[in-house]
């Protein structure tokens, strides 16, 4: 074993030994779409004192988290995005009423004098004047705000010590001097006569008065002008405990410095999380198996070590999740299991060019044709992870929600799937192929012959490039009639792009669509959108609607349904959905454009153009039949388009790659005969890559669940599209344009030694 061979088995050891720990001592962060709970989005606005920055939002921010903790929620997450973004995540609340209503109070908290309780508010009051209801009906007078809630030092509901039925009550305490004030106030109070709306405090948040007690009845006069302790005041009114938690929080969490308004609301069950898990893992099996016995029957021994490679992929990434508290989602879930298949793609190039070299005779034995085939692979490998890693990395900076956790997963699975093939699985190979038994019988390594695919394309020779025009034309129809799709029936967006509300619900027993939508008709909501989700499910999208409103839509299908679990509840407001279609463009041009630089850097403009149009056919079919079938467009489909055109640019770029290698060889012939060489000799990398990954697609089709089901028919879509246009878009146009821009002549390249196709020391040759 050389230098360079022990470097890399140690590498390989140190890294599976590194990952085996962490994932037999760490768990992953599970997004609140797999566990359950409720996703708030607020964002605050200025406000006439306080301008919306950074700052400002950040002491919003932790006046919600007062008054979150307040609320007993179980491993919270308070957190600002942005600069006037804030995220709430409540894990196990499944009502997000009471939470929004709590954490949502937008006015300032004030304590006020109370003037006179009268019977209504007058039809014109007098300017100045405030009349709010009181808890007991009638109308409260108040006088200008003695203090707010700045100088609140806190609130806690504590059992009363003083009752022998133990009851609960509010401790107040106040900072900055508010404590005189409190003093003062109820002092004044204290000398009017019991009873009378002169003795009571009013306690105010967002119009709304939270309690107004009187100043303790039971001392007379004795506190006239003199007023409670400024440190040890109490509310009492025969709270219970949740009554009593709930002031505390509003009254402690105070005045939120800044308005905040509700953009964004996900309620997931946990039913939900639980069976996309279950689904995820068992398609996940499936497809690995599917993929593990595919890969061992086309490449036998080496197949067996990239299966190997591909368990190490597995463990690698999973450690990697943990590693850096990366949230898995349920988009990540599918970028996860998504990324095994993309991950056997590395392996199959090398192994393709081991095949060339071993029966070309270009190397000498099983070995150093493997090894000569991962260094003639390396560039295609890096090519076509970098443009997949660019279509990651733009999902994460430019995409919200869940769908950034796809990002993550894809972006660890690449950068995983690239160390287990170039590293792990090199080493189990190189191992494999030194052995005698190997060495006697070169049929067992899987790379001393072609595959029937190539064996098949090397006998027919197709001259595919004689009739690029046709491929062209054949493209140039299928854009035709995918943008008529987008033109006559339209997209059908999601919520996320045009706001709205969404509610699935699984009823008891199983109704009908037409029966759901006549009872939410009869709630109100003739307009609301209702389908069938699965087998027992029903969805209900409407326009932006409030929790009470969607509420009262549950409560209609759970009449007529025996009763309903909520599946997931979601709520984006217009701006929002603006704001995220905007976004999605963005980041599809964005893509394009940052594909387009790296092949600019890579190879010549004429390469670009051909990977653009291949691009542009990929995705323009994709989204007509979308368009055709009126599948939803969301954020999910926004994650799919983005992994099809890294995918798409991956195929062009070991195609290309190629062209550039055969065309540098044989420089004298024609560029047609050389793109049809290149191609043939690709083709099998191509179509047992795109099986590979077809296995896991089709798994998750079929076993992922309707929230994966659509992002795996447009993963699928995309392969089989992208395989045609990668060899008879892209590479057809690029013919056409060499034949009016002809490149210049290639330089002859450097010969550089490389010490793993050179003998070991001491060797006999």
């Amino acid at each position: 074993m050389n230098r360079s061979s022990l470097v890399r088995a140690l590498f390989a050891f140190l890294v599976l030994a590194a990952s085996t720990y962490t994932v037999l001592t760490a768990k992953p962060e599970l997004g609140l779409d797999l566990r359950g709970g409720t996703q708030i989005v607020l964002e605050t606005s200025d406000s006439p004192t306080a301008k919306a920055n950074a700052e400002n939002t950040d002491k919003a921010l932790e006046v919600l988290r007062r008054r979150i903790d307040a609320l007993g929620v179980a491993e919270p997450s308070v957190t600002r995005q942005g600069e006037r973004r804030i995220i709430v995540e409540l894990p196990g609340v499944q009502d997000p009423r009471e939470a929004a209503e709590v954490i949502g109070k937008t006015a300032q908290l004030s304590f006020h004098e109370v003037l006179e309780q009268v019977a209504e508010k007058p039809a014109k009051p007098a300017p100045g004047d405030l009349y709010l209801p009181s808890q007991d009906g009638g109308v409260l007078k108040l006088a200008k705000p003695a203090m707010t809630g700045e100088k609140v030092g806190g609130a806690e509901a504590v059992l009363d010590p003083n009752q022998v039925a133990a009851g609960w009550i509010v401790q107040l305490n106040f900072k900055d001097g508010g404590g005189k004030i409190w003093s003062q106030i109820t002092g004044k109070a204290a000398c009017q006569p019991v009873g009378t709306p002169g003795r009571l405090i009013a306690i105010v948040l967002d119009n709304e008065v939270l309690t107004a007690p009187q100043v303790d009845p039971t001392g007379g006069n004795q506190l006239c002008n003199i007023g409670l302790p400024e440190n040890n005041s109490t509310i009492t009114g025969n709270f219970g405990e949740e009554e009593a938690k709930d002031l505390s929080a509003l009254i402690s969490g105070g005045a939120l410095p800044l308005p905040v308004e509700v953009i964004d609301q996900r309620t997931v069950g946990p039913s939900l999380g639980k069976d996309a898990i279950q689904a995820s893992a068992l398609a996940g099996i499936i497809g690995v198996t599917l993929t593990a016995l595919f890969i061992v029957v086309v490449y036998r021994l080496v197949g067996l070590m990239a299966v190997i490679g591909l368990i190490t992929y597995a463990g690698m990434s999973y450690a990697a999740l943990t590693a850096i508290g990366a949230t898995l989602t349920l988009p990540g879930l599918a970028g996860f299991v998504l990324a095994i298949g993309m991950a056997v793609d590395a392996n199959v190039l090398v192994f393709e060019r081991a095949r060339e070299d071993y029966i070309g005779g270009r190397t000498d034995g099983l070995r150093r044709s493997l090894r000569s085939g991962f260094q003639n692979a390396l560039s295609a490998i890096a090519d076509s992870n970098i443009t997949t890693l660019l279509a990651a990395g733009l999902l994460f900076f430019l995409a919200a929600g869940p769908v950034r956790g796809f990002g993550v997963t894809l972006s660890i699975g690449v950068i995983a799937s690239m160390l287990s093939a170039l590293v792990v699985t090199r080493v189990f190979a190189e191992f494999v192929v030194s052995r005698k038994f190997v060495l006697d019988r070169p049929g067992l390594s899987g790379i001393a012959g072609h595959g029937r695919v190539r064996t098949w394309l090397e006998a027919k020779r197709p001259a595919l490039m004689k009739h690029s025009r046709r491929w062209l034309l054949i493209t140039v129809a299928a854009i035709v009639v995918s943008v008529a799709g987008v033109a006559i029936r339209g997209l059908n967006l999601g919520i996320e792009f045009t706001g709205g509300r969404l509610l699935e619900v699984s009823t008891a027993q199983q109704i009908t669509p037409d029966q759901a939508r006549a009872a939410v008709a009869e709630a109100g909501y003739p307009n609301a959108v209702v389908q069938a989700s699965g087998t027992d499910d029903i969805t209900v999208r409407t326009v932006t609607i409030s929790n009470d409103e969607a509420e009262k839509i549950r409560e209609s299908i759970s009449r007529i349904g025996g009763g309903t679990e909520l599946i997931r509840n979601e709520s984006i407001g217009p701006s929002l959905g603006s704001e995220l279609r905007n976004k999605a463009l963005i980041a599809l041009g964005v893509a394009l454009l940052a594909q387009l630089i790296y092949l600019a850097a890579r190879f010549r403009w004429t390469f670009g153009a051909g990977a653009v149009l291949a691009l542009l056919q990929n995705v323009a079919v994709v989204v007509g039949v979308f368009a055709w079938t009126g599948k939803p467009v969301d954020g999910i489909f926004l994650a799919a388009m983005l992994t099809i055109i890294g995918y798409t640019v991956n195929d062009s770029v070991v195609v290309f790659d190629r062209i550039r290698e055969t065309r540098n060889a044989r420089s004298t012939e024609a560029l047609g005969p050389v793109v049809d060489t290149a191609i043939v000799n690709v083709l099998p990398r191509t179509i047992n890559t795109g099986i590979s990954t077809l296995f896991i697609l089709a798994a998750l089709l079929f076993l992922g669940g309707d929230s994966l089901a659509d992002f795996a028919l447009a993963l699928l879509l995309g392969i089989l599209v992208g395989t045609y246009s990668s060899n008879l878009t892209a590479a057809p146009l690029l013919v056409e344009l060499e034949k009016r821009y002809p490149a210049p002549p290639p330089r002859p390249k450097r010969v550089q030694r490389d010490r793993d196709t050179e003998p070991d020391r001491g060797a006999v040759v």
